[in-house]
């Protein structure tokens, strides 16, 4: 896509005003460095395009504040202070279970948390609550078998409205990647953690 003009126009019935205003499922997967911090760059943009930003962040733990997670808290509370901007929420959906995946004494827990996390966000997309949705770190409870991978792609294909869903993680299912209009992959090529580096403030939270 040259200077970002489309290579070829579908014959969809649909005119340019239309088709450029259609709702975007995007996907960031692979190995590599980055998934998040993209999503969370395109919330941004969302943000200062007045949308309404939601992101459920799945993985991480609830006692782990990340950067990203202080800027755009910040940005949402310029917006209720001066209008600039639009509204942005941060919920911790999974209570940090990741980290305690081996762990079968919780495991039925957390299951449990991240279905109740995918039905709170169904729920809202039910509803258009928001405008773009950040599903950080989802691509694991699909992957483990917590949430079902046809619910939740009927759910994305059959949202109303012009809602953007932007879904972070390793190995996302196929048939998620196939219902994406946008699909990135970052591999790795070079990390300082094979140096024997640990991660530093401001590069890796």
């Amino acid at each position: 896509m040259p200077q970002g003009v489309p290579e070829s126009i579908p014959n969809d019935g649909l005119t340019t005003r239309q088709r450029r205003n259609t709702p975007v499922l995007g996907v960031h997967t692979g190995d590599g460095k980055g998934k998040s911090t993209a999503a969370f760059g395109m919330a941004m943009r969302a943000w200062n395009a007045g949308l309404n930003v939601a992101v459920f962040q799945f993985v991480k733990s609830a006692k782990w504040r990340v950067g990203e997670e202080s800027a755009l808290e910040a940005l949402g509370a310029l917006h209720e202070q001066t209008g600039r901007g639009g509204p942005v929420q941060w919920h911790k959906m999974g209570q940090g279970w990741s980290w305690l995946r081996s762990s079968s004494e919780h495991a039925d827990d957390h299951a449990a948390a991240a279905r109740a996390g995918w039905a709170e966000i169904s729920r809202r997309l039910a509803g258009e609550e928001h405008d773009f949705y950040v599903l950080d770190e989802f691509t694991y409870p699909l992957d483990w078998g917590w949430i079902d991978v046809d619910e939740v792609v009927d759910t994305l294909r059959a949202r109303p409205g012009r809602q953007h869903v932007i879904i972070t993680g390793r190995r996302a299912p196929q048939k998620l990647i196939d219902a994406a209009d946008l699909v990135t992959e970052m591999r790795k090529v070079a990390h300082p953690m094979d140096q024997g580096r640990k991660g530093q403030k401001g590069i890796e939270w």
